[in-house]
């Protein structure tokens, strides 16, 4: 992960895996920014691959920034990473075109919303079912 500022912009360029063990450096992402910053870029296109963890941490990176006041634009998307968003949000098909509908904010929630219940799910399956 990488962070770098030019002017009004923070540059975010992330590589390899995006999953659970990126969240700290996408949480440290934001830590410098100033109120002087407009825009957030995030640049995947190093990211190989995604999953659940991965996604719910760039959602919260994207939401934390608005947060802020800054625009946020994702680019580079790679076809795992977007194959997987697709997945999470069900929409069938290899051209889903899931990078574009990224900015789009309800796509967004919707993707949070089904990737939040996939990690749980995937969660509960590894405690095992409840013993009554």
């Amino acid at each position: 992960m990488d962070v770098q500022r030019c002017g009004s912009s923070v540059l975010v360029s992330a590589s390899g895996e995006l999953v659970e063990a990126a969240g700290a450096a996408l949480q440290q992402a934001l830590d410098h920014v100033t109120g002087d910053e407009q825009d957030l870029v995030v640049d995947l296109h190093g990211v190989v691959s995604m999953d659940s963890d991965g996604l719910l941490h760039l959602l919260d990176l994207h939401r934390r920034a608005e947060c802020l006041g800054l625009r946020v634009l994702a680019v580079g998307w790679q076809p795992q990473p977007q194959q997987f968003m697709a997945q999470v949000a069900g929409i069938r098909g290899p051209g889903s075109a899931t990078g574009e509908r990224y900015a789009v904010a309800g796509f967004r929630r919707l993707l949070q919303e089904r990737a939040q219940r996939a990690q749980d799910l995937a969660a509960f399956g590894a405690e095992g079912a409840p013993h009554f």
